[in-house]
C-alpha cells in the first residue's frame, strides 16, 4: 500500500470510528484533502498534529491533494472552494498555492452555499455543512460526487434468501441477486475481521479506461464495524488491482449454513484439472444512506489547521467548525454518492466433476467501499472514495422489481 493509500487508511478508520455502528456513509477522502490543502500553512505543534492526522508531512500532502485535484477522476465529480469575508494579505501565499481550478471569492450566505453544495454534487446533497456566522472569516470547502451504472445490473430475489437467521430477510420483500457473469463475488481471510464475504461490482468503464469498483463486505455478526469496515479498505485498494485478494478455497470450508453463506457440494462437468470447480454469488440489499460528520474532533487535524491559519492572521485560538455532508445510494442499475466537506473552516461436455457452490449473504449490517480504478495506473488509480457501514436496508424499488 502506498504512503497515500495507508494514510487515508487511517483517517478513514477514524472517521468511521467516530461515527460508530449505526447506518451512516462518509468521504475519507474528501475530508482528508481538505486537511491537506491547509496543511502548508502549519508550522511548530500545529505542523506536528497535522502530520499525525494526515499520515504525511503536511507539505507531502498537499502536493498529493494538488494533483488528485488538478486531474479529477472522470467517475468523481471534484470541485474546492475558498470564500473570505474581505480578502485577506496574511493568506496570499496559501491562497495561491491552492489548487488552480479553487473557486474563490466574497463569503456568500447560506442560501449561496447550499446552491453550491446541490450544484456541486448534482442535487445528491441539499445543505452545506456549515451555517455561516457573523464571525465566519473564510470557508474552505471541496465536493465530490459519483453516478455509475453497473456493467451489468444484478437480478432479483426474495428478502428470504438474506438467510433465517437475518432480521432483514422477513422486513425486505426483494433483494439483489447478482447477475450469471461480471461481479465477483469470494470468501476472505482477513487479519481485521476473520473471514469474510465479499461482493465486488464493476461500473461501466468509459473509453479512457477509468472505472469503479464498489464492494461490499460481510464479516460475523460480533465483528465490529471498525474492524469490518478497516477490512473492507483494504481489500477494495487490492481488489482494483488483482483478482480476489484474500481468496479462501471453498473446499477449506465446512459445507452448511453460516450467517455469512451457504456452502454446499453438488456434481458437475468442469475442466479444472483437478475436477474441482468453485463457484459463488451473492444476495444483498438495496441501501441508501445520508449522514453529516463533525470534524471538530482533534483526531481529524481542523483544529490544528485552524490555530495555523489563526497564527497567520495574528488571532488567538480563533473558533472554527469542520463538519461533511455525504449520501450515496446502491441499487439494482448502479451507485451515486456525494460528499461536501467544509472547514471554516468531504463447448462439448468436459470431465465429470465436483464443484462447491457459495451463495454469500449480506444479512447483516456491512461495509462497502467505493474505490476509483484507472487503466494506465493513474494517482487516482486503487483509490477508495467513499465508505459506508449499512446497518439500515431499504426495500427494492417497485420500479426496479421487474
Amino acid at each position: 500500500m502506498t504512503p497515500l493509500r495507508a494514510s487515508l487508511a487511517r483517517y478513514a478508520e477514524r472517521l468511521h470510528r467516530a461515527a460508530g455502528d449505526t447506518h451512516h456513509v462518509a468521504s475519507p477522502l474528501g475530508a482528508w484533502l481538505l486537511l491537506a490543502l491547509t496543511g502548508p500553512t502549519a508550522t511548530g505543534q500545529d505542523r506536528a498534529a497535522l502530520t499525525g492526522a494526515l499520515g504525511l508531512d503536511p507539505d507531502d500532502a498537499a502536493a498529493e491533494a494538488r494533483a488528485l485535484l488538478a486531474a479529477p477522476h472522470p467517475m468523481v465529480a471534484a470541485a474546492t472552494a475558498l470564500w473570505e469575508r474581505t480578502p485577506m494579505a496574511e493568506l496570499a501565499a496559501w491562497r495561491a498555492a491552492l489548487p488552480e481550478d479553487t473557486e474563490r471569492g466574497a463569503l456568500p450566505d447560506q442560501a449561496a452555499l447550499d446552491a453550491w453544495a446541490r450544484e456541486r454534487t448534482g442535487g445528491l446533497i441539499e445543505r452545506f455543512p456549515l451555517d455561516v456566522a457573523a464571525d465566519t472569516l473564510l470557508v474552505l470547502a471541496n465536493a465530490l460526487a459519483t453516478r455509475v451504472s453497473w456493467a451489468d445490473p444484478f437480478d432479483t430475489a426474495p428478502g428470504t434468501e438474506l438467510g433465517s437467521g437475518s432480521a432483514w430477510s422477513s422486513r425486505l420483500s426483494r433483494v439483489l441477486r447478482t447477475p450469471p457473469f461480471g461481479h465477483r463475488c469470494w470468501v476472505a481471510a482477513t487479519d481485521r475481521a476473520g473471514e469474510v464475504a465479499v461482493h465486488a461490482v464493476p461500473a461501466a468503464e468509459g473509453d479512457d479506461g477509468a472505472g469503479m469498483l464498489v464492494l461490499s463486505v460481510a464479516a460475523a455478526p460480533q465483528v465490529p464495524a471498525a474492524d469490518v469496515l478497516a477490512a473492507a479498505q483494504e481489500l477494495a485498494v487490492a481488489a482494483a488491482t488483482a483478482p480476489d485478494p484474500g481468496r479462501r478455497s471453498l473446499f477449506d470450508l465446512p459445507l452448511g449454513e453460516t450467517p455469512l453463506w451457504t456452502l454446499r457440494e453438488e456434481p458437475t462437468r468442469t475442466y479444472a484439472d483437478d475436477g474441482r470447480e468453485e463457484r459463488a454469488t451473492a444476495v444483498l440489499p438495496c441501501w441508501s444512506a445520508q449522514s453529516r460528520h463533525d470534524l471538530t474532533g482533534a483526531g481529524f487535524g481542523f483544529d490544528a489547521a485552524a490555530r495555523a491559519l489563526g497564527r497567520l492572521l495574528g488571532l488567538a485560538g480563533p473558533g472554527f467548525d469542520a463538519a461533511q455532508s455525504a449520501v450515496a445510494r446502491f441499487g439494482r442499475y448502479g451507485f451515486e454518492a456525494a460528499a461536501v466537506t467544509a472547514f471554516g473552516r468531504a463447448t462439448a461436455l468436459p470431465p465429470e466433476g465436483v464443484a462447491r457452490v457459495a451463495e454469500l449473504r449480506f444479512g447483516h449490517p456491512y461495509a462497502v467501499v467505493a474505490v476509483t480504478t484507472e487503466a494506465a495506473g493513474g494517482p487516482w488509480h486503487a483509490l477508495p472514495v467513499y465508505s459506508a457501514w449499512v446497518a439500515d436496508p431499504e426495500e427494492l424499488p417497485a420500479d426496479e422489481a421487474g
